[in-house]
């Protein structure tokens, strides 16, 4: 799996970080310990988080459940991302914490869409 910016691969140290952060970030939208305005944390996945090279940036990928008002709740999020960070650093031990970018994940959308296209291909073989 090589990152898109670059040409490099990504290290299993990113993998690795990023699957941390992952989980205690669904532990914290969980037990809603984050605590933010006009957002109900249960509802939030963190589908995935990548992590830059260097470790201080994480984007995590985030959609509500159901996908509902879903560029909301990633505004919020984004907005409130120092909330989120500061109980972060209190579940997990780096030497920087990482910057956290929150991006509305469509790659469900994205799956979905090219589903309905084979199905759609699908049904002219038949005809």
């Amino acid at each position: 799996m090589k990152s898109k910016k670059s040409s490099r691969p990504v290290t299993q140290r990113q993998l690795r970080v990023g699957e941390m952060i992952k989980q205690a970030l669904g532990t914290i939208f969980v037990r809603g310990e984050a605590k933010l305005p006009n957002l109900d944390t249960n509802n939030i996945t963190v589908t995935e988080v990548r992590m830059s090279p260097d470790l201080k940036t994480a984007k995590a990928f985030v959609l509500p459940l159901g996908g509902k008002n879903a560029t909301e709740a990633v505004n919020i999020l984004k907005e409130f991302s120092f909330v989120v960070r500061k109980v972060l650093s209190k579940k997990i031990t780096m030497k920087f914490l990482p910057k956290i970018l929150f991006v509305k994940d469509d790659s469900f959308e994205y799956a979905e869409k090219i589903e309905n296209l084979i199905k759609q291909t699908n049904r002219q073989e038949k005809i």
